[in-house]
């Protein structure tokens, strides 16, 4: 029998005790040996102020998941390989494309395994709308991401700041999702970005994409919305209309719902880096994050009223 995979996790916070806490305890490939957070502990497992700290007392740990902004993951990521430790990125993976390169990179060199994970991928309506989208090609997407920083973000400063992405945080997942279920490979065209004036990063945006066949991808992310909250991919195709909704959570092909599986997208992710350790691979699709680097790049910068929790 194998034995699990000594794993801490660095930076622990609601992510950790919502998602990755319980996907890490209901999987066998798995011993949680310790943690390092500024501020937070989990119960019953050792705990340290730094990922120097913890590296130096628990030389036995064998893999990472690192669970802190991603603008400071950089340097976590490279002391845990640099250790010789297998690393899963939460997502984004990094702050920027060529910091991941770099760790790409340096895991090969060292050779452990690295993964960049995207949740919402995983999401049970992706794959069945990934199938049927290879046999029916499609014609447009639109794709309405719109959500409530209160809610979901409540007083975490550090989204708002140079590298937290702001609402590219949440609309990575749709980006995460549209890159796995176009059958080729979309660019962005144009973009619209809203910054609050006293923020350094968007509130909201407005992203126009096509493929090499033009091929039209419509996204609109806001963070400003009230009431129900907007996951949704509409995609249509020559046979008909494809609709993922909740995040992916479920699915229409042609107006009739599908049976989907039951939602288990960080079991799913833990399940992928097992996988990969004990293969001996890597797993760092930045796609998604590319997408957002164009949208800095491309877009067009509009100032809005200041946002105040």
């Amino acid at each position: 029998m194998t034995s699990p995979i000594k794993l801490a996790i660095v930076g622990v916070g609601k992510i950790v005790y919502d998602q990755h806490l319980p996907a890490i305890t209901a999987n066998a490939d798995y011993a949680l040996v310790a943690t390092a957070s500024r501020n937070n502990t989990i119960d019953n497992v050792p705990s340290f102020p730094t990922i120097e700290a913890m590296l130096a007392a628990r030389p036995d740990i064998e893999a990472v998941s690192l669970c802190m902004p991603p603008q400071y993951r950089y340097a976590a990521a490279r002391k845990a390989l640099a250790a010789g430790k297998h690393v899963f990125l939460e997502k984004p993976p990094g702050a920027t494309l060529s910091e991941v390169a770099d760790l790409e990179a340096f895991a090969a060199e060292k050779g452990v395994s690295l993964f960049a994970s995207w949740h919402s991928r995983y999401a049970p309506g992706v794959q069945p709308a990934k199938a049927h989208l290879a046999a029916n090609a499609p014609t447009a997407m639109h794709v309405i991401w719109k959500e409530d920083v209160r809610q979901w973000h409540p007083n975490q400063d550090w989204i708002w700041q140079a590298g937290g992405l702001g609402v590219f945080d949440p609309g990575i997942n749709a980006l995460s999702i549209v890159t796995e279920i176009l059958p080729s490979a979309v660019f962005l065209t144009r973009a619209a970005l809203e910054f609050p004036e006293n923020r350094d990063a968007p509130i909201a945006a407005d992203l126009h994409f096509q493929n090499a066949d033009g091929v039209k991808v419509h996204a609109e992310f806001d963070w400003r919305q009230t009431g129900k909250q907007s996951w949704d991919i509409i995609v249509t195709t020559a046979g008909g209309e494809v609709k993922l909704a909740d995040g992916g959570a479920r699915l229409w092909i042609n107006g009739a719902e599908q049976q989907l599986e039951k939602e288990a997208e960080y079991p799913s992710l833990y399940q992928r880096f097992a996988h990969i350790v004990r293969a001996g691979q890597s797993d760092v699709d930045v796609s998604p994050l590319r997408h957002v680097a164009d949208a800095f790049m491309l877009g067009q910068r509009k100032v809005v009223d200041a946002f105040h929790d």
